[in-house]
Parts: C-alpha cells; sequence; structure tokens
C-alpha cells in the first residue's frame, strides 16, 4: 500500500488552528457512541489520533478516563494544554500501531477522524488485543456532504481547482447526508468484531471566507498545496464570498460512525 504518513504528517503543522477551525462534532454523536458501547463514567477509553481534543473533550465532560496517543508532537502540546482540566485523560505522543499491551484493558478504543491514516493491516488485531473481552472499537471520519438545495459555492469552484491541477478526480460523487459509504465489510472480514452497529449523523456549519480559509489550512491536501495554488484558490473564495451580501457559505459536514464488540477469538 502507499505511504500515507508524510500526508498524514502535515496536520501537526496546523495544530494551533485545528482546535479553533475544524467543526465541533454534534452532542448526538456522542449520545450515539455511549448508548452503542453501553458507555458509563469512569470507563477507561483508547483515542488514537486525538490531535488537539475535539472529539477528547466531551467525552472528559462525560465522566470517563481516556487515554490518548497522537504522532504529532505539536498536536500533543496543544491536546495537553486543551486537556489540562481533566485529571483522567492522559495525553501521550506516539503512533497508534507502535502501542503495546501492557495489561490495561480499555472498554472502548475509537478514532475520530484518523481510522483511515492507519495501516489496515494492524489496526483491528491491535485494537482487539487492547479492547477488554465484550469491549467495543469505534470509528468515524467528518467529511463533506451536499444536501439537497445546499451551497452552490463548492462546485462553482471546480474550476479554480481544475486551474491550479487540485480537480476532483473524474466520477467523484457528491455526496448527500445519509449516502455516505460504510465500512461494515471491512469490520466484519476482520473475524475479530461482532454486534456492528452504524449510524449516520450530519450537522451545517455557517463560515465567512477567513473562517473557511482557516479550515482549508487544517486539510492535508491543502497544507501541502504549493503557496501560487493556494493563493489562487484562497484569493478567489474571498472574491466570491465578498459578493454575497451576508458574506458567508454553508458547508454540510456527515460522519458514519460504526461502533462494533470485541469477538471472543
Amino acid at each position: 500500500m502507499a505511504d500515507d504518513r508524510p500526508l498524514a504528517m502535515t496536520f501537526d503543522s496546523a495544530a494551533e488552528r485545528y482546535q479553533q477551525a475544524r467543526p465541533d462534532y454534534p452532542d448526538s454523536l456522542f449520545d450515539s457512541l455511549v448508548d452503542l458501547a453501553d458507555l458509563s463514567p469512569g470507563d477507561r477509553l483508547l483515542e488514537i489520533g486525538c490531535a488537539t481534543g475535539k472529539a477528547t473533550i466531551p467525552l472528559a465532560r462525560r465522566g470517563f478516563a481516556i487515554t490518548c496517543v497522537d504522532p504529532g508532537p505539536a498536536l500533543v502540546e496543544v491536546a495537553r494544554r486543551n486537556l489540562a482540566a481533566y485529571p483522567d485523560v492522559d495525553v501521550r505522543h506516539g503512533r497508534f500501531e507502535d502501542v503495546v499491551p501492557d495489561g490495561t484493558a480499555y472498554d472502548l478504543v475509537l478514532a475520530a477522524t484518523s481510522w483511515h491514516w492507519l495501516d489496515p493491516e494492524i489496526r483491528y488485531r491491535r485494537a482487539w488485543e487492547l479492547l477488554r473481552p465484550g469491549g467495543h472499537l469505534a470509528f468515524w471520519s467528518a467529511t463533506h456532504v451536499f444536501p439537497e438545495g445546499g451551497d452552490p459555492i463548492f462546485r462553482e469552484l471546480q474550476d479554480v481547482y481544475d486551474e491550479i491541477g487540485e480537480g476532483v478526480p473524474g466520477g467523484a460523487a457528491y455526496a448527500r447526508p445519509d449516502e455516505l459509504p460504510d465500512q461494515r465489510d471491512e469490520i466484519e472480514a476482520s473475524g475479530l468484531f461482532d454486534d456492528l452497529q452504524v449510524r449516520h449523523v450530519d450537522w451545517e456549519v455557517d463560515y465567512d471566507a477567513e473562517g473557511y480559509l482557516a479550515l482549508l489550512d487544517t486539510f492535508s491536501g491543502h497544507i501541502a498545496m504549493e503557496p501560487w495554488q493556494r493563493e489562487r484558490l484562497y484569493g478567489e473564495i474571498r472574491r466570491r464570498l465578498a459578493e454575497r451580501p451576508d458574506g458567508l457559505l454553508r458547508r454540510g459536514w456527515g460522519a458514519v460512525l460504526h461502533v462494533a464488540r470485541r469477538r471472543h477469538v
């Protein structure tokens, strides 16, 4: 498989901006997670790729004891600062693939918008090894969705992306809410988890030009752009939003929550 590690590590360069620019996950997502994984306050959680703590903080507020691991040193520094008020949260620098079972049996292993960066040959087995019998694995990604009647600016900007050589691949779909693919087949194929449950969660966020550009600056593909590409794209976004009476765009977000129970193998 291709090595996505260098692209994944671009997030570390945006550590300070990540917490402010990335959207908060809706409470309904965490409510579903707690319900489906049968969690109670005090349960032990291991979070993979916590970044700055976007998912960690809502879970810490719910009273869970959380160990986080992230490969980005700058992200870890920001996460520790953001989570300093929660003594039951331990943020560690490192790769999930390198975590060695030390006898701690976790009630939940979770990954919020980070599961896809992990080696598929390792991730399910390592999660299984770290969970207690009957514990759960949970993961989701936050991605762009296009509701019926949504903001047309994203399609309108494709000519600019094409111009700078960053156009979407031919045949790429504009997924609507509830149309995002799930990973049922992959989870079942691992043979390590059962009682799989999937929930779709959708929400929308309004952005002004600078808020949206700050968001783009946290995406690996935009971070990796050449300066001239970013200048052309960002200038066009500013120009088009300046022509709108309210100066805002509305972006749809979608997440597919997967929760599966550790099998006795």
